[in-house]
């Protein structure tokens, strides 16, 4: 869907500005100009759609219906579901989690799917079968849905919605003021231009923790070699799950680019269940991520957040290792 932006990226960088591409800065720049236009036409679409949504849909309703009811846990597992078949990374998963969280919908729900979206896709599955075989694959997807319906439930328990910015709350209180005075009769055209306009705020709200959170990650992508990490992790004793988590969130990239990175760790002696960690704890926890987060969350809720789906990341890692 998005190989005509590589394609331009790649003419910006390789024709246009003659940096080589097997140079380190080369790698960066590609990866920041594919990013920050991708990911900022995804919030624009995001953020519109959502707008619509707000528009017609009965939010409110879902809102009250989803708190009221007994769903026993099954809103948080259908949340990540819809995140393991959406192919976003962490920080393209951000606009769809301002997006819920605008709308309405629970904090845990919404947590349930910002968890699992980074963590599951069908072009990581494809990969994964090729490299690792069923079962590895089996536990690979399984793990990411229930990393998410658990995490997201636990950090639903904990009602976190007073931790959520100012930035945020805001925009919700003006959503519900919008919703009090707005005419039930007004077609789609006479709502689109205030639709168009809301979607454009967030996204100049958000702009530069964009640029600064993909500009970490493409130096990350570019200037780090793989057999850096590879080095540490090999000897499987009980410490190099949670460091492999650990040095995995400044990392940054989607769970398919980073699948031949883990082949690699394999193939030089890293156990599958440590290095399954590490893909996890970069794809679902990066510093890019927690920058784009902190438009939407008090550093109190990120570090709740990254703590909660740590904890959960390390615990896998260990089950992938006695089970693999």
């Amino acid at each position: 869907m998005f190989n005509w932006l590589q394609n331009f990226a790649d003419w910006l960088i390789y024709s246009v500005f003659k940096i080589a591409a097997e140079t380190h800065l080369g790698k960066a720049l590609n990866f920041f100009i594919y990013d920050t236009l991708k990911i900022l036409m995804l919030l624009f679409v995001i953020v519109f759609i959502m707008g619509i949504v707000n528009a017609y849909f009965p939010v409110d309703k879902l809102k009250n219906y989803l708190n009221k009811k007994k769903l026993y846990g099954l809103e948080h597992f259908f949340a990540a579901i819809f995140g393991a078949i959406t192919p976003f990374c962490s920080c393209s998963s951000v606009p769809l989690f301002i997006g819920f969280v605008q709308g309405g919908i629970p904090l845990g729900v919404t947590f349930s799917f910002l968890i699992t979206s980074p963590l599951v896709n069908e072009v990581a599955i494809a990969m994964f079968i090729g490299m690792f075989g069923l079962k590895a694959t089996l536990m690979y997807v399984g793990s990411g849905i229930i990393l998410g319906t658990i995490g997201g439930w636990f950090l639903g328990k904990l009602h976190l919605e007073p931790l959520l910015s100012d930035w945020v709350k805001k925009i919700m209180e003006h959503k519900m003021q919008q919703a009090n005075y707005q005419e039930e009769t007004q077609t789609f055209y006479q709502r689109l231009p205030e639709i168009t306009r809301g979607a454009w705020y967030i996204v100049k709200s958000v702009l530069i923790y964009v640029i600064i959170g993909i500009a970490i990650g493409a130096a990350m992508h570019g200037y780090v070699p793989e057999n850096f990490f590879s080095s540490f992790l090999g000897g499987g004793q009980w410490w190099t799950v949670p460091f492999a988590v650990l040095i995995a969130v400044p990392m940054y990239a989607n769970a398919a680019g980073i699948v031949p990175v883990i082949q690699v760790f394999v193939a030089k002696g890293v156990p599958l269940g440590t290095a399954i960690a590490f893909m996890m704890g970069t794809v679902g926890l990066s510093i890019p991520e927690a920058t784009l987060l902190k438009k939407v969350m008090t550093l109190k809720l990120i570090a709740i957040f990254f703590g909660v789906v740590t904890l959960c990341i390390i615990i896998s890692g260990y089950l992938f290792n006695i089970i693999l």
